[in-house]
């Protein structure tokens, strides 16, 4: 059980909070956990999908990090099960302790915090917006089900908006939700089918849900021009920036409480301000320093009127990206607000817990203090702490190392651009130096990468003092270093003002494209591309700044965090980087690792993380090394044809139909156990007969009638009825019970039924007594068609077309089955660690190798099926570059799943499809019903044409390595145990008492 949290822990609350879900959600990949019996059966079902461990298995990779888990969580618990209305509310309930410490208890109960409100402090580059998507699905799900059952629920809403501090994050956030901007289109229209939501669905909604999630984002998203006057249906998601939240001028305000302190004393002999006299008269009025400026008129009114709109809502969830920029201000030792965040505490007044502020930042704190003496005040409604150093041991973001050179560590400390007397600004020597540092490091990132992945583009984010200096550094780069114009990417905060909405949208395209393109290598910016500039291909940050704020510092880093190398065959690469780094080495190689030119200003900031083991460093002797490493391409080798697999994959099976011939009535065999005359004798007298015999005649087999139906009122609906049950009895199973469900009549196969009828009748009338039969006729006063509800009569007439409509039904081929061959060549090459590979003549590629964890079998393997002269061709399968080589099974827990085998191999007979398990392995649940899965699946091959399957037939190994041990000790064949190891089908005297 985790510890209480101290009570001077500034991030006691996420500590307490944290603790108490862990607790709750014990279990819950299972199934099991409290925690579902505690929240609406909506919200245990997203659970189940987010987190069971069965949707977890079928998605792979598709999945939520441990740190967006407990983000996601955390909320859940806070808001729902201890069902927190204010900040003070959550603390009494979370982390009573914490309150006795300090200021806290006064902080907590101020009126902003009057509300439900929570901060997820997650770094940056570890996925805040899939988190911020899953709550607001949740929200939006609990509330449609409170609507539909015709209840309220406080706690949820279908009013959302999503602030962002600037135009970059802004964008991105309309990505998200809407999709990318379509090319050429008019007004902005954007493709849904490239939003997260669209991409990830299948992480982020059950797919019942998913109609209900999908029109209602694409119906009710609003930009932030279009909030309050966009026509919604029953809710919203409005996407706006801080801009449209800042309530004015501090002149305006100023004016306006002039006037209401001039309203509230009387004096008749004074003159009041003129600016007083606007400010209490008119509604609006621009700020003096525009003078009489329209524009700014009209921007306030519209403001006016959106905050105006937001406040009249009965709720509303906020979410707030960033949310660094909503912290306090200290002015002459007294605390102020920042403008938005006056905005939303309006915004908020009339709601009370209708109203929830989530905040989103990876540095929610404010900076006290300077010097030795500055320190970090972290907010107080943090629930959860997922930080850098976290994201870093977890491998969720790249790994940090400081460049530290000879003749960067010589340079002075001050590494601001040098001003002549006039003032203007010319770059310094020791900017000079660092830039040329960088791009050294870049120019060496392009090389060794591009040997294992030409598509793969390293980039340079150089992050300047001002928008004096970003132009020079372009100037130096391009003048002075041979870069050429597209090479290098000025981004400044005046950008897209300079350049126009229309001139700005193919920079935007352009820069958020950068990693598919080799150009722009060089990224130049100021502080623009601090936030939402979410790309992955940033590898090397030269920080001109001098600037030792720790904020700044950390989101300069945030900008090259993304993982840029996500196969699986670089996990063991950058897991031993991971380890050098904590073990104070240099890492082994530069795949997902962040270099930075050291900037002594920054030496404290980088001093922490090197102290945790979380950076480490480089110098001049990485040069001679390679960036990649041991990681090694391995190509196609010449003549790769001979040694190449088609992998057979049927598109469309061959279809067959059923068809009933006629069936010829005078070859069916008379009732021949009693005579007419006994059976009369059998009958009743009067109109009151009742078959009670035939509750379940016997059809055939595992099939009966339910002859309760029999009880009819004449012969035309015995005919109908006995049809029916004839059908049906041949259409479905026999249920539970061993009556046949009286709602299906579901017909047998292709026979139309009124056929059928009408051959029963002709079987009736003229065969069932080997004589002409009237069975509306009368003798002694009783109906002949009686005489046909009798028991063994029944029977016989059932039994004796059963059988005429099985031996009947016909099947007939139309078309043909549809094969398209998958090459393993279509991968042209592997990426392979050279410690853990071999170099190989029989295979399509030049070597072959294995995990660096656990791989011995299969370097056994390989070795074995390289020396033995009867193995023709093989190839290790890569379940990554070759997923079209992979099978479908049922897992025990009766899920669906893919697998690919470990092997391929061509002998003179055959080809295998190989297993290699360790011996403890081979007997799991479902390597079984793996084997019975490849053994169909090689049935249905082996039944293909010759031409389908390289003229050889398929077989499935299952090799332990025991019987791979003693085999090859032995000196056997590899290919004499493939074809003793393969499986077979038993037939049914051979299948009895065994196991496969």
């Amino acid at each position: 059980m985790t510890a209480a949290p101290s009570a001077t822990d500034p991030l006691a609350l996420a500590a307490a909070l944290t603790s108490r879900t862990r607790q709750l959600a014990l279990g819950l990949e299972h199934g099991a956990a409290e925690l579902l019996e505690l929240v609406t059966p909506v919200t245990a079902e997203l659970l189940l999908w987010w987190f069971g461990q069965d949707k977890v298995d079928e998605r792979g990779a598709l999945n939520f990090h441990v740190g967006q888990r407990q983000a996601i969580l955390n909320a859940i618990v806070a808001h729902e099960v201890l069902g927190a209305v204010s900040l003070q509310d959550l603390y009494e309930k979370a982390a009573p302790q914490a309150l006795l410490a300090g200021t806290l208890l006064a902080e907590v109960s101020a009126p902003k915090h009057a509300h439900p409100k929570y901060c997820f402090k997650i770094a940056t580059g570890t996925g805040k917006t899939w988190v911020l998507q899953a709550l607001l699905i949740r929200q939006l799900l609990n509330k449609n089900a409170a609507l539909a059952q015709g209840r309220e629920d406080a706690r949820f809403t279908r009013h959302f908006m999503v602030v962002a501090p600037g135009l970059i994050v802004y964008e991105r956030l309309l990505d998200a939700f809407c999709g990318k901007l379509i090319a050429g289109s008019a007004g902005g229209a954007r493709d849904f089918g490239q939003s997260d939501l669209m991409q990830f669905a299948d992480l982020f909604v059950p797919e019942g849900q998913r109609e209900a999630v999908f029109a209602f984002v694409r119906g009710n998203v609003c930009a932030k021009h279009e909030i309050g006057l966009k026509a919604t249906g029953n809710g919203m998601i409005a996407i706006t920036n801080w801009h449209l939240l800042a309530e004015g001028d501090a002149a305006f305000e100023e004016a306006q409480e002039t006037a209401a302190d001039v309203a509230s004393v009387a004096a008749p002999g004074a003159l009041v301000p003129a600016h007083v006299v606007a400010a209490a008269v008119l509604p609006l009025a621009p700020g003096r320093a525009t003078g009489n400026s329209l524009e700014v008129l009209d921007r306030r009114y519209a403001r006016g009127n959106v905050l105006e709109f937001l406040a009249d809502l009965p709720e509303l969830l906020v979410f707030n990206d960033e949310a660094h920029h909503i912290h306090e201000l200290r002015r002459a030792g007294e605390a102020a607000e920042v403008e938005w965040q006056k905005s939303l505490s309006r915004i908020a007044a009339p709601k009370g817990r209708r109203f929830v502020q989530v905040d989103f930042s990876a540095t929610p704190y404010n900076t006290v203090g300077s010097g030795k003496k500055r320190s970090k005040l972290f907010f107080a409604h943090i629930v959860v702490d997922f930080d850098l150093h976290s994201a870093m041991r977890a491998g969720l973001v790249k790994s940090l190392v400081l460049d530290r050179r000879k003749e960067v560590g010589a340079l002075p400390l001050d590494f601001k651009a040098e001003r002549d007397e006039a003032g203007n600004p010319a770059l310094s020597e020791g900017q000079r130096v660092m830039l040329r540092a960088g791009l050294h490091k870049l120019r060496k990132l392009e090389r060794d990468f591009a040997a294992i992945d030409p598509q793969r583009h390293p980039k340079m984010l150089v992050v300047c003092e001002d928008t004096a200096v970003s132009p020079l550094v372009a100037q130096f780069l391009i003048e002075q270093e041979g870069l050429q114009d597209d090479e290098v990417m000025t981004i400044d905060s005046g950008r897209k003002a300079e350049l126009g909405e229309k001139e700005w949208a193919p920079v935007r395209e352009r820069l958020f494209a950068v990693d598919r393109h080799a150009t722009p290598r060089v990224i130049v910016s100021v502080l623009m591309l601090r936030e939402g500039f979410d790309v992955n291909n940033i590898c090397v940050i030269v920080p001109l700044r001098s600037s030792q704020a720790p904020i700044l510092l950390e989101q300069t880093i945030g900008r090259g965090l993304r993982l840029m190398w996500r196969g699986a065959e670089y996990a063991d690469t950058k897991r031993e980087n991971r380890e050098r780094i904590q073990a104070g080495l240099e890492p082994g190689s530069l795949l997902d690792v962040l270099s930075i030119i050291e900037h002594p200003a920054f030496e404290s900031f980088y001093a922490d993380l090197l102290r945790a083991g979380l950076a480490g460093t480089t110098g001049e002797g990485m040069d001679s090394t390679s960036s990649t490493g041991d990681v090694l391409a391995a190509e196609l080798r010449e003549g790769y044809q001979a040694f190449d697999f088609a992998i057979p994959c049927i598109v469309r099976e061959a279809e067959e139909e059923s068809r009933h011939r006629a069936l010829d009535i005078a070859a069916l065999p008379p009732f021949s156990a009693m005579a007419l005359a006994q059976l009369a004798a059998l009958l009743g007298k009067g109109d009151t007969f009742v078959s009670h015999d035939l509750q379940s005649a016997t059809l055939f087999g595992d099939y009966r009638v339910d002859g309760a139906v029999m009880q009819v009122a004449g012969y035309n609906d015995y005919l109908a009825r006995l049809t029916r049950r004839i059908s049906q009895a041949l259409s479905e199973p026999l249920p539970r019970g061993n009556r046949v469900a009286s709602h299906l009549a579901l017909p047998y196969l292709q026979v139309d039924t009124a056929q059928l009828t009408g051959w029963l009748d002709d079987y009736i009338w003229t065969q069932l007594f080997a004589q002409d039969f009237d069975p509306l006729g009368e003798s002694r006063g009783a109906q002949h068609w009686r005489l046909l509800l009798l028991q063994p009569v029944v029977e016989h007439i059932t039994r004796v077309f059963a059988l005429a409509l099985r031996e009947a039904q016909q099947t007939q081929t139309t078309g043909c089955t549809e094969v398209h061959a998958r090459r393993l060549s279509e991968t042209p090459r592997l990426l392979l660690r050279q410690a853990h590979s071999m170099p190989v003549s029989k295979c399509i590629y030049t070597r072959l190798g294995w995990p660096a964890q656990g791989g011995g079998l299969e370097r056994t393997f390989i070795a074995w099926a390289q020396a033995d002269a009867q193995v023709l061709a093989f190839c290790k399968v890569s379940e990554t570059r070759h997923p079209f080589v992979r099978l479908r099974y049922v897992r025990h827990d009766g899920l669906a799943a893919f697998y690919s085998p470990d092997f391929l191999v061509r002998t003179e007979g055959a080809i295998h499809l190989v297993e290699t398990k360790a011996q403890q392995q081979t007997i799991h649940p479902d390597v079984q019903r793996k084997r019975r899965a490849a053994l169909a699946w090689c049935e249905r091959i082996n039944a293909l044409q010759p031409q389908h399957r390289q003229g050889l037939p398929w077989h499935y190994v299952l090799l332990g390595e025991e019987i791979v041990q003693q085999w090859r000790s032995q000196g056997a064949h590899l290919a004499q145990l493939l074809d003793f190891a393969r499986l077979r089908a038993l037939d049914d005297s051979q299948a009895q008492g065994a196991l496969w």
